[in-house]
């Protein structure tokens, strides 16, 4: 027992927050309930979005009943690609990503043919809530493929990478880069089998990555480095985070960006319960940084003035921002 003590207080030490502390401290006290379905909703979320010119996947159409399902030949259209996703889904279930036709059937992105008649059961499956949070009844989308940047062929494994920004009250805190790999089925979900990787908030440049819990350099099945990647538009990922404070009311939420190679920088969903894994990927723990936040926001109470989306990406970067790979 006094083992367990001793080594929960080392990382209480570094910072590190635990589920608990991120329910009670963060969750709790920044989310109303209310403006939970903005985020839990991808329609939801993409519309708002939409609204205040964020760029985001294009929406090609909604399944909301059974009949609806007879739309779903108009939707598609001629198109050779697209993505079928539940509107509450979490963790990247129920989502199918079609990548061209072949003999009047699909080709998934992991090579599967699949028929019209299966993608007609998937979307009624996604309609009885069998992917949604909580299992209640749910929509299908139908959206644009998203082709990530060149940048991320050598590191990543078929899918498409994300990047994860935590932000607090407006302010990005911490950012991780989720890359797919064999093990992961093509999905950018650390629980699945992706690799996480911390990014500089300064710089956009990759740390080290955790991966099934171990530490890495390089991507299991590429072999190629995975640390010291620049990645494009850093300024741009950051701005876009902290806007989402504005856009959704939510003070403590993880917003998940894509990286096209032709429509550049996308936002993808915004979560309220971010995980806690982006810490591994950073070596840092995420308690130091939200106090640092906390505490300029009760300086800037004190003084009557609030931050532009500019200012707020320029404190983290200045007080976050350059933070070395660990050796080793």
């Amino acid at each position: 027992m006094f083992g367990f003590w001793k080594t929960w207080k080392a990382l209480e030490a570094r910072g590190i927050m635990g589920i608990n502390r991120r329910n009670a401290d963060y969750v709790l006290k920044y989310n109303k309930r209310s403006l939970y379905p903005i985020v839990d909703d991808k329609i939801i979320t993409k519309e708002r979005a939409i609204a205040a010119g964020i760029h985001v996947p294009q929406l090609y159409g909604v399944i909301s009943t059974e009949k609806e399902i007879d739309n779903l030949d108009s939707i598609i259209g001629d198109r050779t690609d697209f993505v079928i996703k539940p509107a509450q889904g979490a963790g990247g279930d129920g989502i199918i990503v079609v990548a061209d036709r072949f003999e009047g059937r699909y080709r998934t992105v992991s090579g599967k043919i699949i028929s019209h008649e299966e993608i007609e059961h998937h979307v009624s499956s996604i309609l009885t809530g069998l992917y949604s949070l909580g299992g209640h009844r749910d929509r299908a989308l139908i959206e644009y493929r998203v082709i990530p940047d060149q940048i991320f062929k050598s590191i990543s494994y078929e899918g498409v990478p994300d990047i994860r920004i935590i932000v607090l009250m407006g302010y990005p805190v911490m950012a991780m880069l989720r890359l797919p790999t064999r093990q992961s089925g093509g999905k950018a979900n650390l629980h699945q089998g992706a690799i996480g990787v911390g990014v500089d908030l300064a710089t956009g440049e990759t740390l080290r990555g955790t991966w099934l819990n171990n530490i890495i350099t390089k991507h299991p099945d590429t072999t190629n480095a995975v640390d010291g990647v620049q990645l494009p538009y850093w300024d741009g990922f950051m701005k876009l985070a902290a806007g989402c404070y504005e856009l959704c009311g939510l003070g403590y939420i993880g917003v998940d960006m894509v990286l096209d190679q032709e429509k550049g920088p996308l936002i993808l969903e915004l979560n309220a319960r971010p995980g806690l894994n982006i810490q591994i990927a950073n070596d840092c723990g995420l308690t130091l940084r939200t106090h640092a936040v906390e505490a300029r926001l009760e300086e800037l109470k004190a003084r009557g003035v609030t931050e532009t989306v500019k200012e707020r990406v320029e404190f983290v970067q200045e007080m976050f921002g350059h933070i070395p790979a660990v050796e080793g």
